[in-house]
């Protein structure tokens, strides 16, 4: 079958498929912006919590690790745990290893995909071409994924956006246009207090809301790590050994332990470098829950239950909800509704077999849609090193 294989998204998880793919001679089109999530949705000056050796994206082939970017672009080297990546560096390094090993990626949008009667999928552009491939793998990382918790809804009825009351971190690139306003961050995960840390060192006035369970912490040191347990990319600790190098199991659990994992797992907590920058700097509420949010004259106003049993009103001049994702199938529309009816999910996540495919033969999901099946490493680039050659193995046996 001279069909080739089309990979939807260019982020770390879709290049590391391709790459693994090519090597295995398997014809790919790979389509999207290459590291587009990091490059448009991501704050400048963020830095990666995740350390050097947690940050390669894996390559069939020795020579295009982060170590090895560094060393092609002069950077000094990004060796230790102690080591800090520039969102930036981490950028160029994706578009480094694309030009190396996806050359032929198609900047271009994958406007529909259905499963052809005859097997394959057909595929419509935003170009206007439509062609057929053999296998569709999803690695589309969190576009459209971002979630509003309910009660912030009342402000924002149209969903969040940047120049509404309400927003979602991930609508962000530049905090300094909140120089001067009053800002509340919601959340108590790294994505909040960097985004509450950046707009403070930006000029804003900026106060934190945490929730319920979501008491500010930050994780130990390198140096503070406990030095008789096994060392993973997250940290040492045997269950993040065993989540991060031993995913195979982790989808014969049962469904509630599986997503409680997914939510609770390596978060929320700041990194360690970070909290110099944040305590002291940023205030904080610790609420027990939010109760509603409005903003009857364009000026957010949140209705908090406080630690006492109390309520209270916090006002702001716009409020961003640092509040992560959720996956959701019925969030991505480009593939076809008779394709997502078809699909079988669990708690909007695809639920998928040996090696990423899911129950329609043929469609591959990567990266966090994968996280429900395979654990909390799937959101996180050093994933990569176990799904892609899994999936490329599967794929090659089931569509050789």
């Amino acid at each position: 079958m001279n069909q080739p294989v089309a990979i939807i998204g260019a982020g770390p998880f879709g290049l590391s498929t391709a790459a693994h793919l090519r090597a295995r001679g398997i014809p790919v089109r790979v389509f999207g912006e290459p590291m587009v999530s990091w490059r448009d949705h991501m704050p400048v000056g963020m830095l990666l919590k995740s350390t050097p050796v947690a940050s390669s994206i894996d390559a069939p082939q020795q020579g295009h690790t982060l170590g090895d970017y560094c060393a092609a672009a002069g950077i000094r080297r990004l060796v230790t745990d102690e080591d800090i990546i520039p969102v930036e560096t981490f950028i160029a390094y994706g578009e480094w290893f694309q030009q190396k090993l996806v050359p032929e990626l198609e900047r271009v949008r994958v406007v529909s995909a259905d499963r052809r009667p005859g097997g394959g999928f057909d595929l419509k552009l935003d170009s206007g071409e439509q062609f057929t491939a053999r296998a569709v793998v999803v690695a589309t990382g969190l576009f459209g994924l971002s979630h509003l918790p309910p009660e912030l809804a009342g402000a924002a009825p149209d969903g969040p956006a940047s120049t509404g009351p309400v927003s979602h971190s991930s609508q962000h690139h530049d905090l300094s246009r909140f120089a001067g306003q009053e800002l509340i961050v919601v959340g108590a995960g790294q994505s909040a207090l960097e985004t509450a840390a950046l707009a403070a060192e930006a000029g804003a006035q900026v106060r934190l809301v945490s929730r319920g369970r979501g008491k500010v912490a930050f994780g130990a040191p390198p140096w503070g790590q406990p030095k008789l347990r096994p060392e993973s990319p997250f940290g040492r600790a045997w269950s993040l050994w065993a989540l991060s190098y031993y995913p195979h199991p982790y989808r014969y659990l049962p469904a509630q332990t599986r997503h409680y994992l997914v939510r609770r797992v390596l978060g929320p907590l700041g990194a360690w470098w970070l909290r110099d920058r944040f305590e002291g700097k940023v205030p904080v509420h610790e609420v027990t829950r939010i109760l509603r949010a409005e903003a009857p004259d364009g000026r957010p106003a949140l209705t908090v239950q406080t630690l006492g049993g109390s309520t209270q009103e916090l006002t702001a001049d716009h409020v961003i909800a640092a509040t992560g994702y959720r996956v959701d199938i019925a969030a991505m529309d480009f593939l076809g509704h008779e394709l997502r009816t078809e699909l079988a999910v669990s708690r909007g996540a695809p639920k998928l077999g040996a090696g990423y495919v899911s129950s329609v033969p043929g469609l591959y999901f990567t990266g966090l849609p994968a996280a429900a099946s395979y654990g909390p490493v799937m959101r996180f680039v050093c994933g990569t090193e176990f799904a892609s050659p899994r999936l490329a193995k599967h794929l090659a046996a089931a569509h050789g």
